[in-house]
């Protein structure tokens, strides 16, 4: 009797990218925002939009937090005993915190001045916190690293959004500080205005933190008014 050659079995592997995966990475960007739609990481929200370079810095730094923090805590979340995990996850956070402290003061120091204390902060940024428990405790290390980077966008893409509007609209300029400076609504157009002398006066409002609520509040409004299953009716 002959015998029949099993045959090998192929095992497919899964994509870098599935559906899930992506749907990680787009989420918070709009149906899971964390500052719209979770209202988290306001305090910051508030306190370091007043310029557009500020924003995009912390944007970077909270996304760098946030998504190596997910991908750390999720490699040990099967060793780590649960009594001790938020002491953990808050060393975690802390070291990758520190790491971007010294790293703005070796590159930018003017902007870790201006950040000041805010930095420090995000170890208690409930946006990081919440994702660890929420999340990289009970899934995969390539999953919770997505999920980090998606919500550290989600979290970018708001600050990026205001701190732009209220530079725009309190100062005429963008970007200032930088090589990239723009001078778009200058008053006087011998200061390089794009727009010209269109006689735009700048507003005060505009560089205070109660800006940054209103300007919060606009778009979460308009989020809502676009997708109402995301209205709280209870």
């Amino acid at each position: 009797m002959s015998e029949v050659a099993e045959k090998p079995v192929v095992v497919e592997k899964e994509p870098l990218l599935t559906k899930k995966h992506k749907k990680l990475l787009t989420d918070p960007l709009d149906e899971n925002n964390p500052i719209t739609v979770q209202v988290l990481g306001i305090c910051s929200a508030l306190a370091v939009t007043s310029q557009l370079y500020p924003s995009l810095i912390m944007a970077i730094c909270v996304i760098f937090v946030v998504s190596l923090a997910n991908l750390s805590i999720s490699l040990m979340r099967k060793i780590m005993p649960g009594r001790i995990r938020m002491i953990v996850q808050l060393l975690v956070i802390a070291a990758l915190v520190t790491v971007v402290d010294i790293g703005l003061k070796a590159f930018a120091f003017d902007v870790s001045k201006q950040l000041s204390v805010f930095i420090g902060l995000i170890i208690t940024n409930c946006i990081v916190m919440g994702r660890l428990e929420a999340f990289a405790m009970g899934n995969k290390p390539w999953s919770s690293f997505l999920d980090g980077i998606g919500n550290g966008i989600g979290y970018g893409v708001i600050l990026i959004i205001v701190g732009a509007l209220r530079e725009l609209f309190g100062a005429g300029t963008l970007m200032t500080g930088t090589p990239l400076e723009l001078k778009l609504l200058t008053a006087d157009s011998a200061l390089g205005g794009f727009l010209g002398n269109i006689g735009y006066q700048h507003n005060g409002v505009m560089a205070t933190p109660a800006a940054a609520m209103f300007i919060i509040g606009i778009l979460i409004w308009i989020q809502r008014a676009r997708k109402p299953s995301l209205v709280d009716i209870s």
